[in-house]
């Protein structure tokens, strides 16, 4: 039995993990303000995911999958900072060091899906949301990935307890199947346990927790 429950764990892991022309590796907000200790809102442990999110890049473009990288893009002044009453210190300002991508990312074809230049909470990579009205909008996310094909979604990067997590479940509601990868994602752990509490919404949305 105990073989048994192993055995279905690693076939989890390959099936999971693998790639082909019908999924689609989301690298979520890898960028300098998120990634880098001197960063604006550095994430713990940011850093880390980088060279494992480019071993999945690596993978993906191996087996002829899409990879689309996001990037928050703020305007200076916006109510999801601080300075303006929301709860985030200024950061990833658009044209700024803080907006890259992390230097150490692997480059990939296409322009990233910039969220939030409208000043909006750009948590999710498919979707915007007005953080006075809370009215949502949706980016070009679905729109590219529908029209590749695309069924499934492998989902890395930054930080679980917001991007990675509303990204998810996003793609979770719009019908694509959906699989996060948790040795390349962080948490902001902006309360002890969101990073956990996150991993458990994503699963309980029908996403593959590998």
């Amino acid at each position: 039995m105990a073989e048994d429950a192993r055995k279905d764990a690693r076939d989890l892991h390959t099936a999971g993990a693998a790639y082909d022309p019908t999924t689609a590796l989301v690298v979520v907000d890898v960028q300098n303000d998120f990634a880098d200790p001197r960063g604006a809102l550095y994430v713990p442990g940011g850093e880390e995911v980088v060279p494992l999110v480019n071993r999945e890049i690596d993978r993906a473009l191996g087996a002829g999958a899409l990879v689309v990288c996001t990037q928050d893009w703020h305007p200076e002044r916006t109510p999801h900072f601080q300075t303006d009453g929301g709860i985030w210190p200024v950061h990833c300002v658009a044209g700024t060091w803080g907006a890259e991508l992390h230097p150490g990312l692997r480059a990939v074809a296409g322009e990233p899906i910039r969220k939030g230049s409208g000043g909006e909470d750009g948590y999710s990579a498919f979707s915007v949301r007005d953080p006075t009205s809370g009215a949502t909008a949706p980016t070009r996310l679905e729109r590219v990935l529908r029209e590749g094909g695309v069924r499934r979604v492998v989902v890395v990067g930054l930080a679980t307890d917001y991007c990675v997590a509303e990204t998810a479940l996003d793609a979770r509601r719009l019908g694509f199947e959906a699989v996060v990868l948790t040795e390349a994602v962080r948490a902001v752990n902006l309360q002890p346990g969101d990073g956990d509490r996150a991993i458990e919404r994503m699963r309980a949305a029908g996403a593959t927790i590998i």
